[in-house]
């Protein structure tokens, strides 16, 4: 057991928590923004994919619909000259950026996804509504209400695939909030000693 170590930042499995608690008896736990929000982006990405997926599944009957036929298939092109199948496909990593980091041609692809399918859009939005949390709140209670605010747009969202998250958040929601007192992260490796002298 360590005695000296004030912060520590586990992912959200229940045996590092565990863990944690048993070798760290002072620390406390802080659960790092990125495992938050990777499941908030994961959740929108399997909207994206359902939706792919569909979009196969309609080329193929067109195809095998054109062969029955005896005639060509020629897929509808879309302005920016992506089919739907096509353009579910490449949005992907459009969707992990903020808008502002957007090229002017992903900000094309963006507007003609949102405007096909406003339930990406809305999955988007929330997403970017938890990276705004993280990076421009450093108050711990403003983050508290804000985080709250979130939890009720995505339950109000109707998403059914967003209820691993919001339980995720429900389960760890103080290690979540410890996150604002210093803004720590697995990535920064950061364990902070009570005893500055304490040495491996």
């Amino acid at each position: 057991m360590v005695f000296g170590v004030q912060e520590i930042t586990p992912d959200m499995a229940n045996s590092m928590k565990l863990i944690s608690k048993k070798c760290f008896l002072r620390a406390i736990q802080v659960i790092d923004r990125f495992n938050v929000q990777k499941l908030a982006l994961e959740a929108m990405q399997e909207i994206r994919i359902k939706h792919r997926w569909e979009a196969m599944d309609l080329e193929n009957q067109l195809i095998m619909t054109a062969k029955r036929e005896n005639r060509a298939n020629i897929p509808e092109l879309l302005p920016n000259g992506d089919s739907v199948k096509q353009l579910l496909a490449r949005s992907s990593y459009v969707l992990y950026k903020s808008r502002e980091k957007w090229s002017e041609r992903q900000n094309e692809r963006a507007q003609m996804l949102f405007g096909s399918y406003p339930d990406i859009k809305k999955a988007y939005g929330l997403s970017q509504q938890l990276r705004g949390i993280y990076n421009n709140n450093n108050d711990k209670h403003v983050a508290m209400t804000k985080l709250a605010h979130w939890h009720r747009n995505v339950e109000e969202s109707g998403f059914k695939n967003y209820n691993t998250l919001l339980n995720t958040v429900t389960l760890n929601y103080q290690s979540i909030l410890n996150y604002f007192d210093n803004r720590s992260t697995n990535t920064s490796a950061k364990m902070k000693f009570m005893n500055s002298k304490t040495k491996k």
